[in-house]
This record gives structure tokens, sequence and C-alpha cells, in this order.
């Protein structure tokens, strides 16, 4: 029964990593990412390694994605946005 709970949490993170792979749009990345690491970390208890099986929640499905999605917010900025990149320099609101 333990073997075939590994053979599909194996088969689940290999597809969640093609997934992750072929995706082109970075917040659905980051959305399966975050999926693969639930994976992982139920991969990890399976494989009796609670501690590795925690760590991997934390930070391979919450941290990781979270930064990835801060990211991406951040760099596609809306022209005109009032972060004062668009004036020339020396010269004040």
């Amino acid at each position: 029964m333990t073997d075939a709970l590994i053979v599909v949490a194996l088969l689940l993170v290999a597809g969640a990593a093609t997934a992750a792979v072929l995706n082109r749009d970075p917040v659905r990345q980051a959305l399966v990412l975050s999926f693969l690491g639930l994976t992982l970390a139920l991969l990890f208890t399976f494989l009796q390694a609670p501690d590795v099986a925690l760590s991997q929640l934390a930070v391979g499905s919450a941290v990781t994605p979270l930064m990835i999605l801060l990211t991406v917010r951040k760099v596609r900025r809306r022209p005109g946005s009032d972060d004062g990149a668009d004036e020339p320099a020396g010269r004040e609101r």
C-alpha cells in the first residue's frame, strides 16, 4: 500500500514539475510551483521525513511562490505610475 502511494505521489510531482516548466505566464507558474511544493511535501510525508515535509510546505509552497508573485507585481508597473521614474532628473513636482 505504501509503495502505491509513493508511486502516485511521484507521478503527481512529475506532472506538476512538467506543468511548471511548460507554463509561460509567471503568475500561473507561481501557482503551479505552489502545487508542486504541496505534492513534494506529500511525497516526503510518505517517505517518512516529516521535518523535510514541513520545510517544503513552508518554503516550497508558500514563501517561494509568494516572492515570485511579488516580484512579478513589482516588475509589471503601469506606465505613468506615481514612482517618479518618468520625470526628468532635477525636476520636482
